[in-house]
């Protein structure tokens, strides 16, 4: 079992905005992270990228902050990208499990016109939430592979 730490929990409560950090968040099964736009009955529930892959844009010369890349979670010491798709994350008491890696761009977001590269559309991974529970920056999390 590998295990990580929550670095950022950001949410946004309209479709289109940035998503702004928060010190906690209620996960709840079968929606997603209460009070978050993207929430709801559907595959994507929750969006995490590792804090690492962020670190990777940064060397680009670029300013970037937690939820920039739209993602719910920031983790620090997951390698995500590597999780399979039904691969199970255990955050706090709260248990996930990932349903689709990576994602298309329709539009090219402000990063990518920066840089000319965005890393969430091949670093990036969504999850559904099976049993809720709160979490919080401090919150550790486990996975296998």
């Amino acid at each position: 079992m590998k295990s990580f730490s929550i670095c950022s929990i950001n949410i946004s409560r309209n479709k289109g905005e940035q998503k702004k950090p928060v010190e906690k968040a209620m996960l709840v099964a079968g929606h997603g992270i209460e009070g978050d736009a993207h929430a709801g009955d559907w595959h994507r529930q929750v969006s995490l990228l590792a804090r690492e892959d962020i670190d990777t844009m940064r060397g680009k010369g670029i300013d970037l902050g937690y939820g920039d890349f739209a993602e719910n979670i920031t983790t620090l010491g997951a390698d995500l990208a590597s999780l399979p798709v039904g691969a199970k994350l255990r955050i706090g008491g709260a248990v996930l499990t990932v349903t689709q890696k990576g994602k298309e761009c329709h539009d090219r977001c402000a990063i990518y016109a920066a840089v000319g590269d965005c890393v969430m559309p091949r670093r990036g991974i969504f999850a559904t939430v099976d049993q809720g529970g709160e979490i919080s920056v401090e919150s550790e999390g486990y996975y296998d592979i």
